[in-house]
């Protein structure tokens, strides 16, 4: 790994999901912790006040946007590896304010880069970036399969999308996600920045503040465990790879620690194809779970939805030596346990799914 033991590591958006799993799991191995999170999305505080909860004086927070250029650079540097998690996250608020998605997505992410470029630029930095930056898959050919669809070409079936597809950015949100994910590649050809990018899939686990716009694994289990209607846009039969975030969290630590060999790369990250399920699979397995029927509402397709994204996995996993995945089964269960305890419901699952669920 890079950079002294004595200095901190830096996380922006280190509140949120995967940033705050990804905190407890450095703080966990000794690491001090720079968490730079504008606790705009609901229900972060929790988050924060879990992880000082748990590592103490080793989480430093900075309450702060990452569109303020100064106390960003401040905490940049002084780190000896910072990971991008801050975005806006959410493809309709997207639609609804561009100007505050390029600003939050692209603005920060050049603040950041230029603060590394001119105050600490031996520090490396992995950046959160997203599938939708290869944009709605409308040319791939796709047959409907048992309520999913699948891809007519057979190598895609069988490994799911590669890095080598085009990018093609859809909506504001994909724009300056991808916008940012160039930028980043760009800052170690341009300048020698030591960055790699890791384009996700659907990351659901503990943790994870779902709504309708964004987790929506934990979404879906949120409402099914409520008992309240679950909204489908679309005909439900989308297809995702879905990973769990112990495992994102394997790939962004994996990703530090080989950043000589990967600095200038970009990985897809997801569940791959042995994880693949579609929206109303996922809503089957969930009312087995909960052993009861779940009231389902239908709506239309949203802007730029893929019907089918499954990430091709093995470049990931050759350059960062990543291991075998959680099941989504299992995943999904273990979440669906820990919503239920921590929103104080009830969750007694039939005999067949508690297996693998954490106490």
């Amino acid at each position: 790994m890079s950079g002294g033991t004595d200095r901190p590591i830096l996380i922006t958006g280190g509140a949120g999901f995967i940033g705050s799993n990804l905190a407890d799991r450095l703080a966990g191995e000794g690491h001090r912790i720079v968490i730079y999170d504008a606790l705009s999305r609901a229900g972060v505080e929790s988050n924060l006040k879990w992880l000082q909860s748990r590592h103490h004086d080793r989480i430093q927070p900075v309450i702060a946007d990452i569109r303020d250029e100064d106390r960003l650079a401040d905490a940049a540097g002084q780190a000896k590896a910072v990971f991008h998690m801050a975005a806006q996250v959410a493809v309709t608020t997207s639609m609804m304010d561009p100007r505050d998605d390029f600003t939050t997505n692209v603005v920060g992410t050049i603040n950041l880069l230029d603060a590394l470029r001119t105050r600490n630029p031996e520090t490396p930095i992995v950046f959160a970036s997203t599938n939708k930056v290869y944009g709605d898959l409308a040319d791939i050919d796709f047959e409907l399969e048992e309520h999913r669809y699948v891809p007519s070409d057979a190598t895609v079936r069988a490994h799911g999308i590669s890095e080598a597809r085009p990018l093609d950015f859809h909506t504001p949100y994909g724009c300056s996600k991808g916008a940012a994910d160039q930028y980043v590649l760009d800052y170690a050809r341009s300048f020698g920045l030591k960055s790699a990018v890791l384009r996700m899939s659907c990351i659901y686990g503990q943790r994870q503040m779902g709504t309708e716009d964004q987790g929506w694994v934990a979404h879906f289990l949120i409402r099914a465990l409520e008992g309240r209607p679950i909204t489908l846009y679309g005909d439900g039969c989308q297809v995702r790879d879905i990973l769990d975030v112990a495992d994102a969290v394997d790939a962004y630590r994996a990703a530090w620690q080989r950043i000589d060999a990967v600095s200038g790369g970009a990985f897809n990250l997801g569940g791959g194809p042995a994880n693949a399920v579609s929206l109303r699979q996922l809503l089957d397995f969930i009312g087995r779970l909960l052993g009861r029927e779940l009231e389902v509402e239908f709506s239309d397709w949203r802007a730029g939805d893929q019907r089918y994204f499954v990430a091709d996995t093995r470049a990931a996993e050759r350059a960062l030596g990543l291991g075998r995945k959680v099941p989504w089964q299992n995943g999904v269960a273990q979440l669906a346990h820990w919503l239920a305890k921590a929103r104080g419901l009830d969750f007694a699952p039939p005999a067949a799914h508690r297996e693998g669920i954490a106490a």
